[in-house]
């Protein structure tokens, strides 16, 4: 699909260690470098594959030391310079900023488009057409994020509730209010108004309109960001010192609050694979009633259902209902679908007890 802007650039943020999908997701192997819904391809490269159509070669990947070469093994269309490698983790600022001053190097007009490495997107045609909407929009100089219809009351997202039309475009709003992850009761009250939806951490701005944003609250953080593109060489030296902060408390919060944000609502399915439970809604369930992530003909169910992910031996169960059961060559997960968010307190206590290295 033609984008309005040939400048638009494509910046993934691969991080982090997506602990409640332990022990598949690990610090070392996070969850963007699998594929967790056997499409054939792992969640990195579906991104990717989903945004060359809108950015073409313009991809810039962000990522750690560690993971920097599993990158490249998996997206060698990416010429080396657009993986750009983070010396440790100082949160989604640091890196979607350094994206920012590096592409506004390249190109004063560059549009930004960050987008997660590690989540799930149905509808392209609809993803294709939201995009296109707001990088409109980013041209006039607005910030723009991207707001998911909700199709229930979840406390494990952000919100974003909206406000007032944006006079010439189909279906942008003036963002009223960025809101932390409710309660079930509160999140109920927010989908009754219908002015909320949920928030993705999709931004679409220009990369220099993004760093000029940061200054207004920050200024030495995007001198630095500045800093660090015209002398990358500086990298180790620089980096420790930039704030270690989200860019939604960064940027999208108090530009919100000074009435600078748009939302373009997504119509497209979308999910942020946040756990086991997330997970199986993405799989089709198997004959015996299990949904199975790998070889199927390795898992035996009876009257039984939930999702297994597999290895290379056999897994049976027997009469238990919304099992999780996870098998990897050095651990073995089971639980349910109602405790899968509390995966990550297993690996808060394997850190405790001195067995980070499975982590």
């Amino acid at each position: 699909m033609a984008v309005p802007f040939d400048s638009f650039c494509a910046v993934i943020p691969a991080g982090g260690a997506g602990t409640r999908l332990w022990p598949v997701s690990r610090a070392a192997s996070p969850k963007f470098l699998h594929d967790l819904t056997g499409a054939g391809s792992t969640l990195l490269q579906a991104t990717v594959a989903r945004l060359q159509p809108l950015a073409g070669d313009r991809i810039l990947v962000v990522t750690g030391t560690g993971h920097a070469p599993f990158v490249r093994e998996q997206v060698p269309q990416l010429p080396d310079e657009n993986i750009l490698v983070e010396p440790t983790p100082r949160d989604s600022m640091a890196a979607i900023g350094l994206a920012a001053a590096v592409l506004e190097a390249r190109d004063p007009d560059a549009i930004l488009g960050s987008f997660a490495a590690d989540h799930v997107i149905t509808d392209e045609a609809a993803f294709d057409q939201c995009i296109a909407e707001a990088i409109s929009l980013a041209v006039q100089d607005h910030l723009v994020t991207i707001g998911i219809a909700p199709t229930y009351a979840a406390t494990g997202f952000g919100y974003i509730q909206s406000g007032k039309p944006v006079a010439g475009f189909p279906s942008a709003l003036h963002v009223r209010q960025f809101v932390e992850k409710p309660t079930a009761e509160r999140a109920a009250a927010y989908l009754a108004t219908g002015e909320f939806r949920w928030n993705a951490g999709m931004f679409v701005v220009r990369a220099r309109r993004l760093l000029d944003l940061l200054g207004q609250w920050q200024p030495q953080f995007t001198a630095t960001l500045r800093e660090l593109a015209a002398s990358p060489e500086r990298l180790d030296d620089l980096w420790p010192t930039l704030p270690k902060i989200a860019i939604d408390h960064a940027i999208a919060e108090p530009a919100a609050d000074a009435g600078q944000v748009v939302v373009v609502p997504g119509l497209f399915g979308w999910d942020d694979v946040g756990d086991f439970d997330s997970l199986a809604t993405l799989v089709a369930p198997g004959p015996q009633g299990m949904r199975v992530v790998g070889d199927p003909t390795l898992v035996e169910a009876i009257d039984s259902s939930g999702i297994v992910v597999t290895r290379d031996r056999l897994v049976a169960v027997l009469g238990l209902e919304d099992v999780v059961v996870i098998d990897t060559e050095d651990a073995l997960l089971v639980t349910t679908a109602a405790r899968a968010q509390d995966v990550k307190s297993l690996v808060e206590r394997l850190k405790a007890t001195g067995r980070a290295r499975l982590c």
